[in-house]
């Protein structure tokens, strides 16, 4: 019984991710991945898994801004449980290195009213992979309100 209780969740993670038209035939620069992370940051207004979902690779791991690893179906299920609001990403850059790439860049988390709630500096690590980028690696790091 423990055994299908946590394997629900992936289940039920997994179909909008067979059922979403992932991207294919992305080039491979900056600008693309630039695209990606704002698209990610689009999927995570929406609540949206499946959009996530195309964008990580299945052995994807993020570490949070407190240190806790997350793998691929942590972090799907987190989308649904996020605050409302929005990601403004600015200072994205990009580099492509070959069949690897990353992005930097900052993400200013805004409420509902556009109160900005948090900074959060991030580098994203992306493989390309089946003529499309996907997602290896994250992390966060929450900057204090001081930091510019």
């Amino acid at each position: 019984m423990k055994l299908l209780l946590c394997l629900a969740p992936l289940a039920v993670f997994s179909l909008p991710i067979f059922a979403a038209d992932c991207p294919g035939h992305q080039a491979k620069d900056g600008n693309a991945l630039i695209e990606l992370e704002q698209t990610w940051a689009k999927a995570l207004e929406r609540y949206d898994p499946g959009t996530v979902g195309c964008i990580l690779a299945e052995e994807f791991q993020d570490a949070d801004a407190n240190g806790k690893l997350h793998d691929w179906g942590e972090t799907l299920a987190q989308i649904l449980h996020r605050h409302s609001g929005r990601n403004v990403l600015s200072e994205l850059n990009p580099h492509g290195l070959g069949d690897s790439g990353y992005v930097r860049g900052l993400a200013t988390l805004l409420d509902r009213q556009g109160n900005r709630v948090a900074r959060v500096r991030f580098p994203d690590i992306f493989v390309y992979r089946d003529q499309r980028w996907v997602a290896v690696a994250g992390q966060e790091t929450l900057l204090p309100e001081t930091a510019r």
